[in-house]
């Protein structure tokens, strides 16, 4: 990104080909900001105890799924609450969003981390080791992580056992992975190259795809689970490794890009978050697992085997510092906001049972911060 601001047109929060780091503005632009830059300014330093003067501008890092619900709900915040200045928003990916959100507390350290996973306990360990020793954890819906083609392509539906026969490294310890054709997985499969871009190891995404797709189909040989009880570093190479033989390709944290890629290539399949498959369903259509298609109503219901929840955290230590945070979590807690017909949900967001929005709201009114005995 250049070093002066750059004008892009606002897309109510849609446009993900552009630089993924910016404060939301009104009216029709916005000016985008550099993260060396955003996280680099310099302000007065938050007291040991975070109620010091310090700036009153809130910045959010992290997952690129989440991104595009959050800079929605940053631009409905500062509607809401003209009073306070616009939200940067960078895509980082949860991996690096987590790292620079534990890293401290201060003003030169993020208000809130986007996750597409739940925080893990040495993440936890992490920040209260640094002094961030307050979290708040907010589920905020309700997502499908899909394995999509383009329009033309010819997979009729997928197994997470063909997933993980196609991209581990070393399937079920049995040595490396020699198969070069889906057909090679699974003799119903198409004749076509094994070739799948998906998230890099910074992503909770990748995170997300190892639990939802490699574990289950790595555990479908009953010899695994008993492995892991005896030798759980067998067991997370046979597991959860993925090749890197090409026949995975890591995308980056952009989303879009894949979707571009796997649309003009009938024989190459994408993995990303369920939005980005409704956002772009005249070049795309997902690959039905288990013949399951990823639907808003399977996703919600979680008949699709690959649903899961996503989350925003926020720094409790930092709230009295940095004005609007409250205000920002009220925000995203509006029923017209992640509640069904809501703003978000025609964005791609599938959301929560009405109990389980109830709850997550009292945790913002109430400001109760995460136990972290729950993470693993």
């Amino acid at each position: 990104m250049s070093k002066g601001a750059v004008r892009v047109p606002l897309n109510s929060g849609r446009d993900r080909t552009a630089p993924q780091a910016f404060p939301v503005g009104q009216g029709r632009h916005i000016v985008l900001k550099s993260a060396i830059t955003t996280l680099g300014i310099a302000a007065v330093a938050l007291g040991s105890a975070g109620v010091a003067e310090a700036r009153t501008q809130i910045r959010i890092v992290g997952s690129s799924t989440v991104y595009p619900f959050t800079t929605a709900v940053a631009e409905s915040f500062k509607r809401s609450y003209p009073q306070f200045q616009a939200p940067i928003v960078e895509s980082t990916g949860t991996g690096a969003g987590v790292k620079l959100f534990c890293a401290g507390v201060g003003q030169q350290h993020p208000d809130f981390v986007n996750a597409s996973r739940r925080l893990k306990a040495s993440e936890a360990k992490t920040c209260a080791e640094n002094g961030v020793t307050g979290i708040l954890e907010l589920q905020i819906g309700l997502d499908g992580l899909v394995i999509a083609q383009a329009r033309g392509g010819q997979f009729v539906s997928l197994s997470e056992v063909d997933v993980y026969k196609a991209l581990a490294a070393n399937p079920f310890g049995g040595g490396k992975n020699k198969a070069q054709t889906w057909k090679d997985v699974n003799p119903k499969l198409p004749n076509i190259k094994i070739s799948v871009i998906g998230p890099p190891p910074t992503s909770g995404t990748r995170d997300s795809f190892k639990d939802l797709y490699m574990i289950k189909g790595c555990e479908s040989n009953a010899a695994m689970p008993a492995l892991k009880k005896a030798d759980e570093a067998k067991y997370n190479l046979a597991c959860g490794k993925i090749r890197e033989d090409g026949a995975y390709i890591e995308g980056g944290e952009n989303d879009n890009l894949i979707v571009q890629k796997i649309a003009a290539n009938p024989n190459v399949l994408g993995i990303f978050g369920f939005s980005f498959l409704e956002e772009n369903g005249d070049k795309i259509k997902d690959v039905p697992i288990n013949g399951i298609a990823a639907t808003y109503d399977t996703i919600s219901s979680f008949k699709y085997p690959a649903s899961r929840p996503l989350f925003i955290y926020a720094k409790l230590q930092h709230m009295r510092a940095v004005k609007g945070m409250k205000e920002f979590l009220t925000e995203y807690t509006k029923e017209s906001v992640w509640g069904p017909g809501g703003m978000l949900a025609k964005r791609g967001l599938v959301a929560e049972p009405t109990a389980v929005r109830a709850k997550n709201a009292a945790i913002v009114q109430n400001m109760t911060p995460l136990d972290i005995s729950t993470l693993k």
